[in-house]
């Protein structure tokens, strides 16, 4: 193989045009140019695709154990290799940010959510520069590049449709097509959707049989046939991460049922299950322990008999949506097996980018935002049983209890956001790479991190690590390369420290030993005072010593040891920006308090018609206070009908809109209650306004407030709205002007008929009580609006 020309330390690569020879005229039998060269990555680098699953534990699916029947990934780790001590963070933007870079998710700015950023350096949510993301790397190397599903490393203040988009897929982030949603979450059967950075709908609805995994497992084989049709001599990465398993869990019914009572007996016996069955597909050691349940996890045989049916209908949806995501894997997978260039694909499928959630309280939800709200005491028992059959549909936006988060992390303790622990942090993790790996169906035991993948691959595709990217100098990456290990089971691992961080739960790895503390957990949304940071109590665990699930506490019999890895865990946290350590949970919702920006400052907000698609952050906020919108409308002659402005969707938010001519303020209490407030009288054709107040009632979060419709200054309807939604309304529903995207807040309107008929000239959205006209001048309106601002 010839030398490769270019200097791919330097990114992009310089254009040097060679000195030479210019003629006069190029009919000139001396003209001569060199032709003209596509760039390429050196020879022989592999396609490269990475399937990342949301939200699932080592022992869920069954290529490691678990229950969830997942034969696609089975038949990839037949062909290829299973990592059995593969770790990620313990939350899911971390992992993502820390996994597309090759650096620690502290050291990239994404020491939480991006919900949660504050100005620390290792919580900004912001990735600086000087640490590129791999899929730039490699576009900048000749690869074509693609991004299929959820993106959740955006900062919140640059997730509205004016941008700025440098950290989106499609812009900053590398990818040069991306398709999937920015955030945390979505709904599965009505997702916000973005190509690139346009938001886009859905191709077709829940009742005409859409789902998001199947659109985005769709896009993905169209991209990857459409570049091996167009650019087969370039080789491509395809990074595929499906919003599922994360809640809500949404799958079509005939999935789960295949489940039906096979989960009856309960959470403790399917630990025994996945535990026996993992030792018997030498997934975990022979001698390896089974650890206890701890005081905060109910048992089974605790939890009220009543409930059960819908505690196992939990179970058997989630277990029913991981099959369905493995089927529409799989078609990945076989799309690339058909274009016959499975064997030169390096292929990672990481099952989990965290443990599994714990973050559906210990009776799980039908909504879980009741939880994220402080608000889970009105899903009662009752209520559950009563919505047990629409578990997974359309209707829900459920998840399961605490108690199956634990045992899909089987042998392992604790859950997502636990960073101490293994059930936090140890994900199941599946390499395939025919060309590059001899051994079919082997195992590997090194230690390894997500902050490996990165390095992994610039080193199967021969490409060095850039020291410039757009004029940037770049700090090295600090992950360590797996390649070492894929035809060699016995090497020595290489990657032998690492730190762990989240919310406060700390733990660190070296050479074996590990010492954790968990210092919250994370069901707990009360955001109840923890004990201070040295009063935790850490424990000790000998890996080396045959302990694979950190079953034996040794802290007692050896407290120096301890002492030297609590030492380096402060080391480590000192190097990689870990420092402050932040344990606060909602009061970083706050911007305010948090120390980040907002895209909308002051107490007024101004929208015009067509405006849609604005996430929370997006929008001044009005919970938990009183506020007013008011809306300048044309309404046509026989009435005005449809959505005004809404925030929020099915599952929580609000709406002021005409009904049959009538102004009318719904707000939607999580889905389970509605309280409605609408005049007896239609608004006249013509420019007329349209205002609705609320006062709050004060006394805490979360109050209730009456409510005054006014029509042109004169009040038509007074109502009430009992209690409202003090921390989220949705993860992705959005705020929309004239129309309703996603779910409508409102049972009036479907989103296919909530436009409104009329024309709006403007809506204005203010803060406070102290507008005692009911009416807006329309031509101090702008004045006023952005002074406001």
């Amino acid at each position: 193989m010839s030398p490769d020309r270019h200097a791919r330390t330097m990114l992009p690569i310089p254009d040097r045009q060679p000195p030479g020879l210019t003629t006069y005229d190029a009919k000139d039998p001396q003209t001569s140019y060199p032709p003209i060269e596509v760039l390429l990555p050196p020879e022989g680098a592999p396609n490269v695709l990475v399937v990342l699953i949301d939200d699932v534990g080592f022992g869920a699916s069954s290529a490691f154990g678990g229950p969830c029947e997942t034969p696609n990934f089975e038949r990839l780790a037949a062909g290829g290799l299973k990592y059995n001590r593969f770790h990620t963070t313990a939350l899911c933007a971390p992992t993502r940010q820390a996994m597309l870079t090759g650096r620690n998710h502290h050291s990239v700015g994404m020491g939480s959510i991006t919900e949660t950023a504050t100005s620390a350096p290792g919580n900004s949510s912001l990735r600086p520069n000087t640490k590129a993301p791999l899929a730039m790397t490699l576009k900048l190397n000749g690869y074509s590049t693609a991004q299929f599903g959820k993106c959740h490393e955006v900062p919140v203040w640059q997730t509205s449709p004016i941008g700025p988009f440098d950290a989106w897929p499609s812009a900053g982030g590398g990818f040069e097509t991306f398709y999937g949603f920015i955030g945390g979450e979505n709904n599965q059967w009505d997702p916000a959707l973005y190509d690139g950075t346009t938001p886009v709908e859905p191709p077709k609805t829940p009742e005409e049989g859409y789902h998001l995994t199947e659109d985005l497992a769709d896009r993905a084989i169209g991209w990857i046939r459409t570049q091996k049709a167009l650019a087969p001599e370039k080789p491509f990465f395809v990074y595929f991460a499906p919003g599922a398993t994360h809640a809500p869990h949404h799958v079509p019914k005939e999935w789960p049922e295949k489940y039906a009572g096979a989960f009856a007996d309960g959470w403790d016996a399917q630990r025994e299950k996945t535990f026996a069955r993992q030792k018997e597909l030498g997934v975990i050691p022979a001698d390896a322990e089974l650890t206890p349940r701890h005081a905060e996890i109910p048992a089974w045989t605790d939890m009220p008999d009543d409930l059960k049916p819908v505690l196992e209908r939990e179970m058997e949806v989630y277990a029913g949506f991981l099959e369905h995501t493995d089927h529409h894997v799989g078609r990945v997978l076989d799309a690339i097996e058909a274009l016959g260039v499975m064997d030169d694909t390096l292929i990672y499928v990481i099952i989990g980018d965290n443990g599994a959630s714990a973050e559906g309280t210990v009776n799980g939800a039908f909504n879980e935002m009741a939880n994220f709200n402080g608000m889970a005491a009105l899903e009662t028992p009752e209520f559950l049983r009563s919505k047990m059959d629409e578990f997974g549909s359309p209707t829900s936006y459920n998840h399961y209890a605490v108690g199956w988060a634990w045992a899909m992390d089987t042998p392992f303790q604790w859950t997502k956001q636990v960073a101490s622990h293994w059930g936090g942090t140890r994900n199941g993790t599946i390499v395939h790479w025919p060309n590059g790996i001899a051994e079919k169906g082997g195992r590997r035991s090194q230690f390894t991190h997500c902050i490996d993948v990165a390095p992994t691959i610039l080193e199967a595709a021969g490409l060095p690590e850039p020291t410039m990217v757009n004029g940037v100098l770049q700090s090295p990456m600090e992950g360590t390369s797996m390649l070492y290990s894929f035809n060699d089971a016995d090497a020595a691992e290489r990657h032998d420290l690492q730190y762990f961080e989240m919310f406060g739960n700390r733990g660190v790895y070296h050479q074996g030993w590990s010492a954790v503390t968990k210092h919250r957990t994370p069901w707990d949304m009360g955001g109840g005072a923890t004990i201070a940071f040295d009063d935790d109590v850490w424990e000790l665990y000998d890996g080396a010593g045959g302990d694979f699930s950190q079953s034996r506490d040794l802290s007692a019999e050896h407290p120096e040891k301890l002492h030297e890895l609590q030492r380096l865990w402060l080391i480590e946290a000192v190097k990689y920006n870990v420092l402050p350590i932040d344990d606060r949970t909602g009061e970083r919702l706050n911007s305010d308090l948090a120390g980040r920006p907002t895209l909308v400052r002051g107490d007024s907000q101004l929208f015009f018609p067509g405006m849609g698609r604005l996430t929370e952050n997006s929008v001044v906020s009005i919970k938990n206070k009183s506020w007013s919108i008011t809306a300048e409308l044309d309404v046509p002659e026989g009435g005005g009908n449809g959505v005004v402005i809404a925030q929020g969707g099915r599952f929580g938010g609000w709406s002021l809109h005409l009904h049959e001519g009538r102004p009318k303020f719904t707000y939607n209490l999580l889905g389970i209650r509605s309280f409605e407030t609408e005049a007896t009288e239609t608004v006249p054709a013509g420019i007329h306004q349209v205002r609705m107040e609320f006062a709050y009632d004060g006394g805490g979060l979360a109050k209730g407030g009456g409510v005054t419709l006014y029509v042109d200054g004169t009040s038509v309807a007074t109502g009430r709205v009992e209690a409202t939604q003090a921390m989220i309304f949705s993860a992705d529903e959005t705020t929309d002007i004239g129309y309703e995207s996603g779910t409508t807040v409102s049972p009036d309107y479907t989103a296919g008929t909530s436009r409104f008929t009329g024309r709006i000239e403007w809506v204005q959205l203010d803060l406070g009580d102290d507008d005692h006209d009911h009416f807006i001048d329309p031509d101090e309106r702008m004045r006023v609006a952005m002074a406001r601002q």
